[in-house]
């Protein structure tokens, strides 16, 4: 694929050779162009110029102007202030550009020229637990960060950390031994939620006999033993709560149309094996030292609050192996088996500290290189209308299906509102579509170290920035071109554009630019408000520029061309956040 340069970079360029024309003892010099208020773009590149060479920044900018040619890219330069140019394009450039992109299936975005691979390690429910509304973030967060890494031609693999090891299970297995059917099941399809209400009868149940029966909590405390030890009979038992699990996860990703593969699916107990030589390697490479029986790692910036030096245990004083050691076990495999560059971790901001020392160790151990990148990607709380951390009236955490249903809701009587000429059927599934998008979206607008508020109301509004504003800026070209009939969108460089089709043009360029941006700083928040823009800029050509009623056939063809282009880069967009876009709403 034929790489398709945006405006921005052939202005760049143009203007980066005639500052080298104009001064050839600055060599090759940045003219710091940018998109502008005053004009399509704005280059700043002279004052800093002009300070290194002891000269006048305006003079220097009248120099440069005098050497820039005059062809179909640039409709005017002019110098203002003490020496910025005001760049303004040439309408006919602009047609042109966005045909280029318009004939590129990726719309212009180009794949890396060297991709590397990235580990993502994202969406991590506990084996036999109920997700909520704490496993929301990490799960959106982490599928868009996937699939806008993987649009710029990078190999991602994704590794879910499941909570699938632990002294409970010791509980859990003693409890199924004594009590064998609780988890056969009558009929062999079970739905996630009956899968994860047996779960919970299971845990209720056996933590109850915990608590009140010490013969009881002497054999589930052996049980863990034999967990560890790999015994076979209580493994497999094990492997029941595993997979019972996996049928009330895969029901919950699946509501939030998030995909999920069994194979990227690595818990705690995947590393197991690995732990007692990760510990023999730091202590002999003195990484860790004992400290009262413990293995521990110590750092001179992290202090409790009485001063006193807080370690990194890898190894308690009994033996047992700490968080650090299964993440420290999973660098290893990372690194080595999977042959990982960067090292993607999407988890709650509050483990910073934990992820901070976790890293050092590695470094300090050789695992991470100038070659090799860690990342911690923290995402802060979701909080109520309040501003608290988001709870059910009773004070208890919000199960995620149930928020996801309440959503789904919420946007299935907002489309039956507006439908016109839907089945029930197609309302229903239009209503999954915009609710699990307009959770999603909410998320994703919001930069991922903030905390953000969940509000329904404010998540399904037809107006202001919301995916469902989005989707029926999507819904309503679609239907535009539906109409057309006859006419096709085609673009028409010799036409001049209204003030709208321009500011419309130059944004529409900036995808390629945008989706490279999001992808450098794992911020698909960047993405969402380059969308929401499109959307609204689109919203103002519409109301301006009559599409179907234009004045020529060609300026008709040339304005569908502007909606078709724009469509595509919404459907493209909104798949890299994960959301989708119905072609009626």
């Amino acid at each position: 694929m034929a790489q398709v340069p945006s405006l921005a970079s052939t202005v760049h360029q143009r203007i980066a050779d005639a500052l080298s024309a104009a001064l050839p003892e600055a060599g090759a010099a940045d003219p710091l162009l940018r998109r502008s208020d005053r004009a399509d773009f704005q280059a700043n590149g002279m004052l800093a110029l002009a300070k290194k060479l002891k000269g006048n920044p305006r003079e220097l900018a009248g120099k440069v102007v005098e050497r820039l040619p005059e062809d179909e890219l640039l409709a005017g330069v002019e110098v203002s202030g003490p020496g910025f140019l005001n760049v303004t394009v040439a309408d006919g450039a602009i047609t042109r550009t966005l045909a280029a992109r318009a004939a590129d299936e990726r719309l212009g975005v180009p794949l890396k020229e060297h991709p590397g691979t990235t580990v993502i390690d994202w969406a991590q429910p506990n084996v036999a637990k109920e997700m909520h509304v704490g496993h929301l973030r990490n799960s959106v967060i982490g599928n868009s960060v996937v699939k806008i890494l993987e649009f710029t031609g990078e190999k991602v693999v994704s590794r879910h950390h499941i909570g699938d090891w632990g002294t409970q299970f010791g509980m859990l297995i003693q409890f199924l031994i004594e009590h064998p059917h609780e988890l056969d099941h009558k009929d062999e399809q079970v739905s996630g939620e009956e899968a994860m209400s047996n779960l919970n009868r299971l845990y209720k149940a056996s933590r109850a006999l915990f608590d009140s029966d010490d013969a009881f909590k002497a054999r589930a405390r052996r049980r863990v033993v034999d967990l560890q030890a790999g015994d076979e009979e209580t493994l497999a038992l094990w492997q029941k709560f595993v997979d019972e699990s996996k049928i009330y996860f895969y029901s919950v990703f699946d509501k939030l149309d998030v995909e999920i593969r069994d194979e990227d699916i690595v818990g705690e107990s995947g590393y197991n094996d690995m732990l007692a030589e990760t510990c023999r390697l730091l202590e002999e490479s003195g990484v860790a030292v004992r400290s009262e029986g413990a293995l521990c790692v110590f750092f001179d910036d992290v202090k409790g609050p009485e001063g006193n030096p807080v370690p990194l245990i890898v190894q308690k004083s009994d033996g047992g192996f700490g968080y650090a050691a299964t993440d420290l076990s999973a660098i290893r495999d990372r690194v080595f088996n999977l042959k990982a560059d960067t090292l993607l971790y999407v988890v709650d901001v509050r483990q910073s500290l934990h992820f901070k020392m976790v890293f050092e160790t590695a470094r300090r151990a050789g695992w991470l290189t100038d070659d090799v990148k860690a990342v911690q990607l923290g995402f802060g709380t979701v909080l109520g209308k309040d501003g608290k951390p988001f709870k059910t009236r009773e004070g208890e955490t919000v199960r995620l299906v149930d928020l996801l249903d309440e959503a789904i809701d919420r946007a299935s009587a907002i489309v039956r509102d507006k439908a016109q000429d839907l089945t029930e059927e197609e309302i229903a599934e239009r209503g999954a579509q915009v609710g699990i998008g307009a959770v999603k979206y909410a998320d994703l607008s919001t930069s991922a170290a903030r905390d953000y508020k969940f509000d329904l109301d404010q998540m399904v509004s037809l107006n202001g920035d919301t995916s469902v504003y989005l989707q029926y800026a999507y819904a309503r070209i679609q239907s535009i071109l539906r109409k057309a009939g006859e006419a096709k969108p085609a673009a028409h460089p010799e036409l001049a554009l209204a003030p709208a089709e321009r500011a419309l043009g130059l944004h529409l360029d900036q995808f390629a630019a945008t989706v490279a941006e999001a992808a450098a700083e794992y911020a698909p928040h960047k993405l969402a408000g380059y969308l929401y823009q499109l959307a609204s800029l689109y919203t103002a050509f519409y109301d301006q520029c009559p599409v179907l009623r234009a004045e020529s056939a060609e300026l008709r063809e040339n304005r569908l061309f502007l909606c078709d282009l724009t469509a595509r880069t919404l459907r493209q967009g909104m798949a890299l956040l994960g959301i989708r876009t119905p072609e009626r709403l």
